[in-house]
């Protein structure tokens, strides 16, 4: 049997940074929900077996959320197995895509609820270039994810108070802090999803650092810990996450415009 490919969006975070008190990926956009666009972007793409959407065990069906007219003609199933955080969350998930034949072999592809801007051609780019790099040697088939080269000059903040009398700056985001060095951007990407890895091989790496205890923060730096080293693969800016409340603006720019589809390179749907 040939290998297949399975989404999964895990979407049982809060959005506290967002504000408004609504999770941020149940916020409409352009005349959407959030989740929408994701949801879209995988039931778009042939490639993909199925997409699982994990939320929290005591969310609300998108249906019964939104009516069943505002997800019709989608592609998904969900899943209510959210855990305390991202980790857990996809952790849950990928044992229910087992639940829903997918093998070790397979591939899946985690994505970010909160990244609207997601097009079926990144799907596809992000496909081609992983599967396209399988062969024999040690580097083969490891997997890889979206990413965008860092542009912008990076300074790390001091981590002492500006006064004796202050607490700490990394205590107060907030507030002004001095710089304490530039880090050079070379070499620098900034992480994107989709992230897309074996199933098995990815189940394994969540597993690991779970019980070690080890913190990720992303599928990816999950991977790493096993000595892998996965493919960075051009994304775009457009994929951006919607993090704090100005980004929204942003979002509804992006998605909203008459050309926005046509100008991602976003087939018809």
């Amino acid at each position: 049997m040939s290998e297949r490919r399975f989404a999964l969006i895990p979407c049982a975070g809060s959005g506290s940074r967002a504000g408004a008190g609504l999770p941020k990926q149940y916020r409409e956009l352009a005349g959407h929900p959030m989740i929408w666009y994701a949801l879209a972007a995988f039931s778009a793409c042939e490639s993909i077996s199925a997409t699982a959407l994990v939320l929290a065990p005591d969310d609300l069906p998108l249906q019964a959320r939104f009516g069943s007219a505002a997800f019709a003609g989608l592609r998904f199933d969900t899943a209510f197995v959210g855990g305390q955080s991202r980790h857990e969350s996809v952790l849950n998930g990928l044992r229910h895509l087992v639940q829903l034949g997918a093998a070790d072999q397979d591939w899946v592809l985690v994505h970010d609820a909160a990244r609207p801007g997601l097009t079926p051609l990144m799907i596809d780019t992000l496909i081609r270039a992983v599967e396209g790099d399988d062969g024999d040697g040690p580097d083969a088939a490891i997997g890889g994810i979206l990413a965008v080269p860092v542009p912008d000059t990076l300074k790390r903040a001091e981590t002492g108070p500006l006064h004796p009398s202050e607490p700490l700056q990394s205590s107060r985001p907030s507030q002004p802090s001095r710089i304490g060095g530039t880090v050079p951007r070379e070499g620098l990407w900034q992480a994107q999803t989709p992230q897309m890895f074996r199933v098995g091989v990815l189940r394994q790496a969540l597993e690991d650092a779970l019980a070690s205890g080890a913190v990720v923060t992303d599928e990816a730096s999950a991977i790493e810990r096993l000595g892998l080293k996965p493919r960075l693969v051009n994304g775009s800016l457009r994929n951006f996450k919607v993090t704090y409340p100005e980004d929204f603006a942003l979002a509804e720019v992006l998605l909203g415009g008459p050309s926005a589809a046509a100008s991602s390179g976003d087939r018809p749907r």
